[in-house]
């Protein structure tokens, strides 16, 4: 990702990859959000006899369409996230079939911002969330070490506090 006096930016993949543990912390999130409508479906099978085939049967699909979520979805985007910043710009990559590329221009950034949920706090991550006055939103860098997160938010607030602004 340079880019020369005269020249096109290139683009390459973005050198850094997320935090091991977001594997783990993905994962959790995924058998959360399955166990929320199947909790209650083995519990009304379990106390409603006549229903039980149908309020089982249902939990059984969602567990198990659930567990393999947690299982595949998470190596996958592990292996397809990708962030990188420079002295020029913010990058990530995300996607494997419909790919996304954020560039943001260190001159553009208005706010960088570090958020760490509950979950996030277990697992020793943090999500940076780079906000600039793109319509299409916030960059985000979620599955970060927390102390990686928080260097990386210092990092940008000096690139930016030094970089003159876009007067485009």
């Amino acid at each position: 990702m340079t880019q020369g006096e005269g020249t096109a930016v290139v683009l390459r993949p973005p050198r850094n990859t997320l935090n091991e543990r977001a594997v783990g912390w993905w994962r959790t999130q995924w058998l959360l959000l399955a166990a929320v409508p199947v909790v209650p479906l083995v519990v009304l099978g379990a106390l409603i006899e006549p229903a039980r085939f149908w309020l089982l049967l249902p939990a059984a699909v969602l567990a198990a369409a659930g567990t393999a979520a947690a299982v595949l979805l998470p190596l996958w985007w592990f292996r397809t996230h990708r962030w990188e910043i420079t002295e020029d710009a913010v990058y990530v990559r995300t996607g494997f079939f419909w790919q996304e590329w954020r560039i943001a221009p260190m001159s553009r950034i208005q706010t960088v911002d570090t958020v760490r949920g509950p979950l996030e706090q277990l697992f020793r991550l943090a999500t940076v969330t780079v906000t600039t006055a793109s319509a299409k939103g916030a960059v985000r860098i979620a599955g970060l070490d927390h102390e990686v997160a928080a260097d990386l938010a210092r990092q940008l607030t000096r690139i930016t506090r030094d970089t003159p602004g876009d007067a485009t």
